[in-house]
């Protein structure tokens, strides 16, 4: 008789070619607790098969070096669309340890290193940019795109609708199809957190 674990297909190997970096704002990196977004990133790769890497950071510093190090050493970032923000701040603006730091000091920060990427922010922060503040933004920076939503938290988390968002970029590359897409599957959520794109 044959034994049934030997008729199980072999696992595929996840799909190598999209990848989301996620970047979550702790209070202190030393802490090993297990949060949402993480559960999240997880659930992106066993339902969809989406890979993701996800790193924190307490600092501005680490949030510089830990998309230093994404940029400069990572072979695989080309193929890093979308760069998941889920820190905590103001409109135009991140906290990180008590400090605001504005998008145009980020920009500056990263200034040419973010070619082709996708900025996405969770509603951990609200996302409100005014025309030229966006377009300063991707100017600097060379990001294809900056999104996110434009209201608060309120006990509503965005992440099943970031996951969402991710897969549909699995399927299709231009960010505007997307965007009209997630609208048309999740029209409520959408509405409801203000869901928002500038590029």
């Amino acid at each position: 008789m044959l034994d049934k674990r030997q008729q199980l297909p072999q696992e595929q190997s996840l799909d190598t070619d999209y990848f989301i970096y996620c970047l979550e704002a702790v209070d202190d990196i030393e802490t090993d607790e297990i949060t949402e977004a993480q559960k999240k990133l997880e659930q992106l790769s066993s339902q969809y098969r989406i890979s993701s890497i996800y790193k924190t950071c307490d600092t501005i510093e680490g949030l510089e070096s830990s998309l230093n190090t994404l940029v400069l050493d990572d072979h695989h970032f080309k193929n890093y669309e979308i760069i998941y923000l889920v820190i905590t701040g103001e409109a135009n603006s991140i906290c990180l340890n008590d400090y605001y730091y504005s998008l145009q000091e980020i920009a500056e920060i990263f200034e040419g290193k973010l070619k082709g990427k996708i900025l996405h922010f969770s509603n951990a922060k609200v996302l409100d940019l005014d025309e030229e503040e966006a377009q300063y933004f991707l100017d600097i920076t060379g990001a294809r795109g900056v999104s996110g939503y434009g209201n608060e938290f309120n006990g509503i988390s965005s992440s099943n609708l970031d996951i969402a968002f991710f897969n549909l970029f699995k399927e299709d590359e231009n960010m505007l199809d997307v965007v009209e897409e997630l609208h048309q599957r999740h029209y409520k959520a959408c509405k409801l957190l203000d869901f928002r794109l500038y590029y």
